[in-house]
């Protein structure tokens, strides 16, 4: 059985890392930085952006000590989309732009605009994964979203 406890923000560097594995086969998150050599040194400062809010909030659930992250952003806290755009203009091949704004547009209008739990990233590390920490992390944090009683949202890249 995992063991599951909170990031602290002296984690964060850490457990990004954790995340940057976990997404290496994404077909998003590598169609959107397909340069080997840039996802890998750059990724963990767009998975900041886009989750690593919830480090500084008490909602990043980690099992077994890094092995898989969940970063949950609480109601009212949002990722940081300016510095993610900056990122993703970088780092996005040019010619796949205009399909990646399309992209974030969709996102936008069918996120809930009511306060709600968000969940951007969960990830294993691939050496770790198949051992149910996804499921122990997302057991973990629906309780404690239960207890709040706010809807929580996700949309995943990956079928």
């Amino acid at each position: 059985m995992a063991t599951i406890t909170i990031g602290k923000p002296a984690d964060k560097a850490r457990l990004l890392h954790t995340l940057v594995l976990g997404f290496a086969a994404d077909p998003v998150a590598r169609w959107a930085s397909p340069d080997a050599a840039t996802y890998m040194s750059r990724r963990h400062e767009f998975f900041g952006a886009f989750g690593g809010a919830a480090f500084e909030h008490g909602t990043a659930f980690v099992a077994d000590d890094g092995a898989a992250v969940a970063t949950w952003l609480p109601p009212g806290v949002e990722p940081d989309g300016e510095v993610m755009a900056a990122i993703m203009d970088e780092q996005t091949p040019a010619h796949r732009k205009a399909e990646m704004d399309e992209l974030v547009e969709q996102m936008d209008r069918f996120h809930p605009k009511e306060p709600h739990w968000y969940l951007p990233l969960i990830a294993a590390d691939p050496a770790h994964q198949g051992r149910g920490l996804g499921t122990a992390l997302m057991e973990a944090a629906i309780a404690r979203i239960d207890a709040d009683g706010r809807p929580a949202y996700l949309e995943s890249s990956n079928p």
